[in-house]
Protein backbone atom coordinates (compact mmCIF):
# COMPACT_ATOMS: atom_id res chain seq x y z
CA UNK A 1 0.00 0.00 0.00
CA UNK A 2 1.65 3.08 -1.07
CA UNK A 3 1.35 6.27 1.15
CA UNK A 4 2.48 9.86 0.21
CA UNK A 5 4.72 10.89 2.56
CA UNK A 6 7.14 8.63 4.42
CA UNK A 7 7.88 8.50 7.96
CA UNK A 8 11.79 8.90 8.21
CA UNK A 9 12.21 7.71 11.56
CA UNK A 10 12.21 4.04 12.60
CA UNK A 11 10.54 4.71 15.88
CA UNK A 12 8.36 7.27 17.95
CA UNK A 13 4.49 8.67 18.51
CA UNK A 14 2.52 8.89 15.81
CA UNK A 15 -1.45 9.87 15.45
CA UNK A 16 -2.44 7.72 12.24
CA UNK A 17 -6.05 7.78 10.59
CA UNK A 18 -7.31 4.93 7.81
CA UNK A 19 -9.73 5.67 5.92
CA UNK A 20 -11.79 3.46 3.81
CA UNK A 21 -12.40 3.89 -0.13
CA UNK A 22 -14.70 6.23 -0.88
CA UNK A 23 -15.36 7.06 3.12
CA UNK A 24 -17.62 3.82 2.50
CA UNK A 25 -18.65 2.17 5.96
CA UNK A 26 -16.98 -1.11 5.75
CA UNK A 27 -15.79 -1.25 9.28
CA UNK A 28 -19.61 -0.92 9.92
CA UNK A 29 -21.32 -3.23 6.81
CA UNK A 30 -18.45 -6.06 7.68
CA UNK A 31 -18.43 -5.57 11.39
CA UNK A 32 -15.07 -5.47 10.67
CA UNK A 33 -14.09 -3.77 14.14
CA UNK A 34 -12.69 -7.39 15.27
CA UNK A 35 -9.86 -6.61 12.27
CA UNK A 36 -8.57 -3.67 13.65
CA UNK A 37 -8.03 -5.41 17.49
CA UNK A 38 -6.24 -8.07 15.64
CA UNK A 39 -3.82 -6.01 13.86
CA UNK A 40 -3.53 -4.25 17.68
CA UNK A 41 -2.77 -7.24 19.14
CA UNK A 42 -0.22 -7.96 16.52
CA UNK A 43 1.39 -4.79 16.70
CA UNK A 44 1.41 -5.05 20.66
CA UNK A 45 2.94 -9.06 20.06
CA UNK A 46 6.02 -7.08 18.17
CA UNK A 47 6.81 -4.57 20.76
CA UNK A 48 4.71 -1.75 19.66
CA UNK A 49 1.84 0.47 22.16
CA UNK A 50 -1.45 0.78 21.24
CA UNK A 51 -1.78 3.73 23.62
CA UNK A 52 -5.09 5.45 21.86
CA UNK A 53 -7.86 4.74 18.86
CA UNK A 54 -11.19 5.56 17.76
CA UNK A 55 -13.00 2.88 15.26
CA UNK A 56 -15.35 4.82 13.11
CA UNK A 57 -17.73 3.39 10.49
CA UNK A 58 -15.33 4.65 7.50
CA UNK A 59 -12.35 5.29 9.23
CA UNK A 60 -9.72 4.95 12.27
CA UNK A 61 -7.99 6.99 14.42
CA UNK A 62 -4.82 5.29 16.14
CA UNK A 63 -2.30 6.93 18.73
CA UNK A 64 0.65 4.32 18.18
CA UNK A 65 4.23 4.47 19.40
CA UNK A 66 6.01 2.50 17.70
CA UNK A 67 9.71 0.27 18.82
CA UNK A 68 12.66 0.52 16.81
CA UNK A 69 12.40 -1.81 13.97
CA UNK A 70 13.65 -3.48 10.99
CA UNK A 71 10.28 -2.92 9.18
CA UNK A 72 9.69 0.81 8.12
CA UNK A 73 6.70 2.18 9.89
CA UNK A 74 4.69 3.05 6.71
CA UNK A 75 5.50 -1.19 5.56
CA UNK A 76 4.61 -1.66 9.20
CA UNK A 77 0.95 0.38 8.64
CA UNK A 78 0.39 -0.57 5.33
CA UNK A 79 0.51 -4.57 6.03
CA UNK A 80 -2.23 -3.54 8.30
CA UNK A 81 -3.90 -1.82 5.79
CA UNK A 82 -3.44 -5.12 3.77
CA UNK A 83 -4.29 -7.68 6.38
CA UNK A 84 -7.71 -5.48 7.16
CA UNK A 85 -8.47 -5.13 3.56
CA UNK A 86 -8.32 -9.00 2.80
CA UNK A 87 -10.46 -9.80 5.41
CA UNK A 88 -13.42 -6.60 4.41
CA UNK A 89 -13.40 -8.77 1.23
CA UNK A 90 -13.73 -11.76 2.48
CA UNK A 91 -16.33 -10.92 4.58
CA UNK A 92 -18.15 -8.96 1.65
CA UNK A 93 -18.41 -11.93 -0.39
CA UNK A 94 -19.80 -13.79 2.45
CA UNK A 95 -22.60 -11.14 2.78
CA UNK A 96 -22.82 -10.90 0.26
CA UNK A 97 -22.58 -7.47 -1.20
CA UNK A 98 -22.17 -7.41 -4.52
CA UNK A 99 -22.20 -3.24 -5.02
CA UNK A 100 -19.99 -2.68 -2.82
CA UNK A 101 -17.58 -4.80 -4.38
CA UNK A 102 -18.05 -4.03 -7.98
CA UNK A 103 -17.28 -0.16 -6.05
CA UNK A 104 -14.01 -1.62 -4.74
CA UNK A 105 -12.97 -3.61 -7.86
CA UNK A 106 -13.60 -0.38 -10.17
CA UNK A 107 -11.59 1.79 -7.94
CA UNK A 108 -8.63 -0.40 -8.93
CA UNK A 109 -6.28 1.58 -10.73
CA UNK A 110 -5.22 -0.05 -13.93
CA UNK A 111 -0.95 -0.29 -13.26
CA UNK A 112 -2.46 -1.66 -9.40
CA UNK A 113 -4.46 -4.07 -11.43
CA UNK A 114 -1.55 -5.43 -13.39
CA UNK A 115 0.42 -5.98 -9.97
CA UNK A 116 -2.86 -8.36 -8.88
CA UNK A 117 -4.85 -6.08 -7.25
CA UNK A 118 -8.28 -6.71 -6.76
CA UNK A 119 -9.92 -4.28 -4.89
CA UNK A 120 -9.17 -0.88 -2.97
CA UNK A 121 -10.41 -1.16 0.21
CA UNK A 122 -8.54 1.70 1.92
CA UNK A 123 -7.53 4.91 -0.04
CA UNK A 124 -4.06 4.44 -1.06
CA UNK A 125 -1.90 6.41 1.55
CA UNK A 126 -2.66 6.69 5.37
CA UNK A 127 -2.45 10.21 7.36
CA UNK A 128 0.09 10.58 10.20
CA UNK A 129 1.65 13.24 11.95
CA UNK A 130 4.51 12.53 14.37
CA UNK A 131 3.79 13.08 18.70
CA UNK A 132 6.46 14.88 19.86
CA UNK A 133 4.67 17.10 22.91
CA UNK A 134 1.92 15.51 25.82
CA UNK A 135 0.02 18.72 24.77
CA UNK A 136 -0.31 16.95 20.89
CA UNK A 137 -0.72 13.60 22.36
CA UNK A 138 -3.77 15.26 24.90
CA UNK A 139 -5.45 17.10 21.82
CA UNK A 140 -4.59 14.09 19.54
CA UNK A 141 -6.92 11.73 22.13
CA UNK A 142 -9.54 14.37 22.83
CA UNK A 143 -10.29 14.73 18.82
CA UNK A 144 -9.99 10.89 18.50
CA UNK A 145 -12.55 10.27 21.79
CA UNK A 146 -14.99 13.04 20.28
CA UNK A 147 -15.57 11.77 17.14
CA UNK A 148 -18.35 9.39 17.55
CA UNK A 149 -20.34 12.59 19.08
CA UNK A 150 -19.22 14.99 16.31
CA UNK A 151 -20.92 16.62 13.07
CA UNK A 152 -23.07 13.47 10.98
CA UNK A 153 -22.44 10.77 13.09
CA UNK A 154 -23.46 11.51 16.76
CA UNK A 155 -23.33 7.48 17.72
CA UNK A 156 -23.26 8.37 21.08
CA UNK A 157 -23.86 11.79 23.23
CA UNK A 158 -21.12 10.99 25.68
CA UNK A 159 -17.51 9.63 24.28
CA UNK A 160 -17.52 7.06 27.18
CA UNK A 161 -20.61 5.66 25.78
CA UNK A 162 -18.91 4.64 21.98
CA UNK A 163 -17.96 0.94 22.32
CA UNK A 164 -14.95 0.96 19.97
CA UNK A 165 -12.65 3.82 21.59
CA UNK A 166 -10.05 4.21 24.12
CA UNK A 167 -12.08 7.23 25.45
CA UNK A 168 -14.03 4.75 28.27
CA UNK A 169 -10.40 4.04 29.28
CA UNK A 170 -9.25 7.69 29.75
CA UNK A 171 -12.21 9.16 30.96
CA UNK A 172 -12.95 6.59 33.86
CA UNK A 173 -9.36 4.25 34.36
CA UNK A 174 -11.24 0.79 33.50
CA UNK A 175 -10.05 -0.55 30.35
CA UNK A 176 -12.56 -0.68 27.41
CA UNK A 177 -12.63 -3.25 24.22
CA UNK A 178 -8.82 -3.58 23.49
CA UNK A 179 -6.65 -2.72 26.27
CA UNK A 180 -4.52 0.61 25.21
CA UNK A 181 -1.24 1.55 27.55
CA UNK A 182 -1.39 4.65 29.29
CA UNK A 183 0.17 7.59 27.17
CA UNK A 184 1.74 9.02 30.59
CA UNK A 185 3.70 6.00 31.08
CA UNK A 186 5.31 6.14 27.44
CA UNK A 187 8.02 8.87 29.30
CA UNK A 188 9.74 5.26 30.95
CA UNK A 189 9.63 3.42 27.75
CA UNK A 190 12.76 3.62 25.36
CA UNK A 191 11.76 3.28 21.72
CA UNK A 192 14.65 2.93 20.35
CA UNK A 193 15.08 -0.45 21.69
CA UNK A 194 12.52 -3.27 20.44
CA UNK A 195 10.69 -4.70 23.50
CA UNK A 196 10.29 -8.62 23.48
CA UNK A 197 8.05 -8.24 27.37
CA UNK A 198 6.19 -5.77 28.18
Amino acid sequence: MSTKRKIAESEGIYFVTITCHEWLPLFELTKGYDLVYKWFDYLKQEGHYITGYVIMPNHLHALIAFAHSDKSINSIVGDGKRFMAYEIVKRLKAYPQVNVLNKLTEAVSNRESRRGKLHEVFQPSFDWKECRSTKFINQKLGYMHDNPCRGKWNLVANPVEYEHSSAHFYLTGEQGVFEVFLCGQLEDVDLSKAIVDE
